[in-house]
C-alpha cells in the first residue's frame, strides 16, 4: 500500500488522543479518513480541526461495543468514500481499581469497548478490506503483556486484544489483508481523565503513533510486522 493517495482509513475513537494523531498523519500524507466518537459533536469538531475539506474527512457517531453501531458506521464510510482500505481500531477506555473495588459495570465497559469493540469493528470491515487488500491495525498497550496492580480489567482487555489480533492476522493474511497490533507505553493523551501538559514531554506523542502507522502502510507488501511494542526512549519522571 505504498501509494496512499486517496486511500480511505476508518479510525475508531479518532476525535482525540492517539486516534486524532493517526488521522492527522494519514491526512497529511494524502489519505482520506473517517473518525468516530460516541459523541457526534466531538467527532465533528475534531473533523473540522483536521480539515475543512469535507471530501477528505468524515465524522461519525459510533459505539464500538455495539455491532449494529459499528456495522452502520462502516457502511457510512463506504457509502461516503466508495471504499475502505485501512481500519484502525483505536477506541478504548481504562478503569483502574483493585479487584476488591472494581465494579461489574466498569469491568463490562472495559471488556466491551477494548476487546469486543475491536471484534465488532473487524467483523464489520472484513468484506470491504478483502476488496481492497486492506490493513487492520489495532491499538493495544504494553499492558497487553505486562500486568500491574489495580489493572485487572484493563490487563484482561489488552492481553485479550493482543491474542485476538494475532489470531486474526493468521486468519486474514490469505486474503491479502495485513493485520498488526501496536502496543504503546506511556502516551501523552487525555486517556483515563489525564490532562496532557508540558510535563508529558518525555512521553510518546500521538503523532509518533501516527508516524508508526504510516510506516506500516508504506512497508513492502511482502513484509508484515504483526506485533509492535513501542515505549518512551527515556524513563518517566517521578
Amino acid at each position: 500500500m505504498n501509494d496512499l493517495k486517496d486511500k480511505v482509513a476508518y479510525i475508531t475513537g479518532g476525535s482525540k488522543g492517539i486516534g486524532y494523531g493517526i488521522a492527522k498523519t494519514l491526512l497529511d500524507n494524502g489519505m482520506k479518513v473517517a473518525i468516530t466518537s460516541r459523541n457526534l459533536s466531538a467527532a465533528k469538531e475534531a473533523a473540522q480541526s483536521l480539515s475543512s475539506d469535507v471530501t477528505r474527512v468524515l465524522a461519525l457517531e459510533s459505539d464500538v461495543s455495539s455491532m449494529a453501531s459499528e456495522a452502520a458506521a462502516v457502511k457510512a464510510v463506504i457509502d461516503h468514500f466508495g471504499q475502505l482500505d485501512v481500519l484502525v481500531a483505536n477506541a478504548g477506555v481504562g478503569h483502574f481499581a483493585s479487584i476488591e473495588s472494581l465494579t461489574e459495570e466498569d469491568w463490562k465497559q472495559t471488556i466491551d469497548t477494548n476487546l469486543t469493540g475491536v471484534f465488532n469493528s473487524v467483523k464489520s470491515s472484513i468484506e470491504a478490506l478483502k476488496n481492497s487488500n486492506g490493513y487492520i491495525i489495532t491499538i493495544a498497550s504494553l499492558a497487553g503483556t505486562n500486568f500491574f496492580e489495580k489493572a485487572s480489567a484493563y490487563n484482561a482487555s489488552k492481553f485479550g486484544l493482543v491474542g485476538f489480533t494475532q489470531a486474526v492476522m493468521l486468519d486474514l493474511r490469505k486474503y491479502g489483508i495485513k493485520v498488526t497490533t501496536i502496543m504503546p507505553g506511556s502516551v501523552a493523551t487525555e486517556f483515563a481523565d489525564h490532562t496532557p501538559s508540558d510535563e508529558d514531554a518525555w512521553k510518546i506523542q500521538p503523532e509518533d503513533i501516527g508516524k508508526l502507522v504510516l510506516d506500516l502502510l508504506q512497508m513492502h507488501p511482502r513484509t508484515l510486522p504483526s506485533k509492535i511494542e513501542v515505549r518512551p526512549s527515556k524513563p518517566g519522571k517521578g
